[in-house]
């Protein structure tokens, strides 16, 4: 099933975290996602005094993270390691709830993909996120995609 809550979170593992694409989350992936979050927050603009925040925010996130996920110990978050890590923590709960940690990593890639930072992600946000990400061939993959999460009955928890 593609909509599947397993293929959810994977996705999310995989397409938005694992920054270096090696199948796991670990420290380096929090450090590349502050210069990532620095310079498409600040719309190209980097400065040392924005990206030194992030640094710290980032490594903050994966500290926490690591705690919630790293079941065995050893530096780094697999992807089943972060399901059962979202189900111990999240399932069943409000999302003011969740581990901070959680909420962090929610709130900090929402507003990346927010563009015009009205608080709504459309389409085209959507869209534009989704191609710098992955390859398409076609947007209509995309547009399905996006659909489906506005249907919710095609939800699976």
């Amino acid at each position: 099933m593609a909509y599947s809550w397993d293929n959810r979170v994977a996705f999310v593992v995989r397409y938005l975290y694992d920054i270096d694409n090696n199948g796991y989350l670990d420290a380096h992936d929090f450090h590349c996602l502050a210069l990532r979050t620095c310079v498409l927050e600040g719309k190209g603009d980097c400065s040392a005094t924005r990206l030194q925040k992030y640094q710290h925010i980032m490594l903050s996130l994966w500290e926490e993270i690591a705690q919630l996920a790293d079941f065995d110990k050893d530096g780094v978050v697999t992807v089943e390691e972060f399901k059962n890590a979202v189900q111990n923590s999240c399932i069943g709960r409000k999302y003011e709830d969740f581990p901070q940690a959680l909420k962090a990593f929610i709130e900090t890639n929402f507003r990346m993909i927010d563009i015009n930072t009205d608080g709504i992600i459309g389409i085209e946000e959507f869209r534009y996120d989704c191609v710098q990400r992955m390859v398409v061939e076609d947007i209509k993959e995309i547009d399905e995609a996006f659909n489906s999460l506005l249907n919710v009955s095609s939800r699976s928890y």
